[in-house]
């Protein structure tokens, strides 16, 4: 498929023909291993995984392939920039070019035509259908570089797109050798499942449910529990209205773990030149 129909071509129906097997294979046995780990608790392999989560999804994501890789809104040393991506890619969500790629595209078209997972295209595929039955170019390093060209000039980047998957290997090896099978059920099975759907919900939840306090073209909301499941990501309708923003929750009572962290790290000269949006008076929110 040519880089112009990559993301703008209408959505195919769900059916066997249409199916990604190769995702969606990898997305069933991680789904068994998740229901596996519950089996097998402790507050060893519980802490392990929740450490995990808060550096792929906290770190890696929301840090990394959100408001630093995609919209630059804060500087810092290529060293970190470096190990925020490499934390992304424990996600099991492609590589930076990918993700970067996707999001700015989804920015672009934001539940318009051309959008990669809008709601307009029913809420299974805005949460998981366009990864299970959509173009799948999750290593297609080519493709992704036009959206992404200041990642993709990076050789580092290159690599990691395309072997984004083996970080999730070497940290499976390294549970398995320290707490055996059931570490790595929870440590990669549990949480990569919990962490694919906690940002999912951003696709899909917060453009449909949830309040709209700017007045933005899309149909983007604040929700403030997948908020709590993504370090802030759930405040949606900010975002869409001043992307740049390393500072989502733009209220005090819009509680934003992410920015908070960031505060931290500006604290103690780890980053710097932290964008925030300048809204002078937050208005009251509106209900959707």
């Amino acid at each position: 498929m040519s880089i112009a129909t990559s993301f703008t071509s209408k959505r195919l129906p769900y059916n066997l023909t249409t199916m990604n097997y190769i995702t969606a294979i990898v997305m069933a046995l991680f789904h068994v291993g998740a229901i596996a780990a519950l089996f097998f608790f402790s507050w060893t392999n519980f802490f392990v995984a929740l450490a995990l989560h808060w550096m792929a999804v906290g770190l890696g994501i929301s840090l990394g392939y959100h408001r630093l890789h995609t919209h630059r809104g804060y500087k810092t040393s290529k060293t970190f920039e470096y190990f925020l991506a490499i934390c992304g890619t424990l996600t099991l969500e492609g590589g930076p070019i990918f993700w970067v790629a996707t999001h700015r595209v989804h920015h672009k078209h934001s539940d318009h035509e051309g959008d990669p997972h809008t709601p307009h295209d029913g809420g299974f595929w805005a949460h998981a259908g366009w990864i299970l039955f959509g173009d799948s170019n999750h290593n297609n390093t080519a493709v992704m570089s036009k959206y992404a060209p200041d990642l993709s000039a990076d050789p580092f980047y290159r690599w990691l797109n395309t072997y984004h998957f083996m970080t999730v290997v070497v940290v499976g090896l390294v549970l398995l050798a320290i707490g055996g099978w059931p570490m790595v059920l929870w440590g990669i099975f549990l949480r990569i499942v919990f962490g694919l759907h906690a940002t999912w919900l951003v696709n899909s939840a917060t453009h449909m449910w949830g309040t709209r306090r700017f007045a933005t073209r899309d149909d983007s909301r604040n929700s403030w529990w997948v908020a709590l499941l993504t370090f802030g990501e759930g405040w949606h309708n900010n975002h869409h209205a001043h992307p740049v923003s390393a500072r989502h929750g733009l209220a005090w009572y819009e509680f934003d773990v992410s920015w908070i962290t960031l505060k931290m790290l500006n604290a103690v000269g780890i980053v710097r030149d932290l964008k925030v949006a300048k809204v002078r008076q937050v208005p009251e929110q509106q209900a959707a």
